[in-house]
């Protein structure tokens, strides 16, 4: 990576993790360590973007149609998944790697493989939730998508915090 590339990253990261510290202030620095608060405000703004994306493409892109892929007819909510999933992925391991647990002694290879396996698991509670509030409640698909990917904060948290970036020391 080049020095400019280098230092725009770092200036980028930089900005953001002073702008999300200044919300850091009582009685919320009483309550919750600045990690943990780091994380729920990039889980926040990746979540947010998550379900932006997420409306824009079911409702644009995939024109709430199904996709008929030969071997497979996806329904327009989990195809719009499907699209919104890399963006989400790598926002998120970004936000994370330096702004959320920006200490971890874990080479960046590393984060990002187990990244990509702990999110195996979110993919997995977000297509089961899916299903089950869109297809079994017949709620509909944006809300159920919120929904879902607030279940997945607790579990996203803890393997971030105990095996993503493992060995972070917090702020």
């Amino acid at each position: 990576m080049s020095n400019l590339a280098r230092s725009c990253r770092m200036s980028l990261s930089e900005a953001i993790l002073r702008l999300v510290d200044r919300g850091y202030v009582a009685p919320v620095a009483a309550l919750v360590p600045r990690q943990t608060y780091r994380y729920a405000v990039c889980g926040a703004i990746n979540m947010g973007l998550d379900a932006l994306w997420y409306a824009v493409i079911y409702n644009f892109v995939v024109a709430r149609r199904d996709i008929d892929l030969g071997i497979v007819l996806l329904t327009p909510h989990i195809a719009s998944m499907g699209l919104v999933f890399p963006i989400t992925f790598f926002n998120g391991f970004w936000l994370n790697r330096h702004v959320a647990f920006r200490r971890s002694p874990l080479a960046g290879e590393v984060q990002l493989f187990r990244y990509a396996l702990s999110i195996i698991g979110s993919l997995l509670i977000t297509y089961l939730g899916l299903k089950f509030f869109v297809e079994i409640c017949g709620i509909w698909p944006t809300p159920s998508k919120v929904l879902t990917t607030a279940v997945t904060v607790a579990y996203s948290y803890l393997a971030a915090k105990y095996f993503t970036f493992r060995g972070c020391d917090g702020a």
